[in-house]
């Protein structure tokens, strides 16, 4: 991982990371770029598909996949682990935003429906709760994965727990 020691502490209790990234680089040139792969680089095995973030507010993120030889499994579809990846971050990019700066949350399991061979760019919606505490809960997170057409190639759910940030 690469060090970034401009950015604020992880594990803060008063600062939500992704929700302060978002908000300081979407009206930037190149800032969804740019917040991609800070996400990327926060969680490593999640940047290996470089999935970019399009949209992300309260309760809701939107992120892509292009489809590439690099996520490209044998029968020239996106891998399906690439697809669970990329539920993955936005779900998680989704929660991560609508959580209060004293939260942190885990995902603690996911299940995923296959629809259909996903070909072309992936886009994957998550949607969480918007009133989130930190209290200790359970939450699944919906994404939902749809192709370019929008025919929907994958449902996941993420049982996400959630709770508050060690204190120091």
């Amino acid at each position: 991982m690469i060090s970034l020691p401009f950015l604020p502490d992880l594990d803060d209790p008063n600062t939500n990371l992704v929700r302060q990234g978002w908000d300081k680089l979407v009206n930037v040139p190149g800032g969804r770029w740019i917040f991609s792969r800070l996400i990327g680089n926060i969680a490593p095995y999640s940047g290996t598909i470089d999935a970019y973030v399009e949209e992300l507010h309260m309760g809701h993120a939107m992120v892509s996949l292009e489809d590439r030889p690099g996520v490209r499994n044998h029968l020239s579809c996106v891998h399906a682990i690439a697809l669970v990846n990329l539920a993955e971050i936005a779900g998680n990019v989704a929660l991560s935003y609508t959580l209060p700066p004293d939260a942190r949350f885990i995902v603690a399991g996911l299940s995923i429906e296959y629809l259909k061979k996903a070909r072309g760019t992936i886009h994957a919606v998550g949607t969480c709760p918007e009133a989130l505490t930190s209290e200790r809960t359970e939450h699944v997170v919906p994404v939902i994965l749809q192709n370019a057409a929008g025919e929907i190639v994958a449902r996941v759910a993420l049982r996400t727990l959630v709770g508050p940030k060690k204190k120091r």
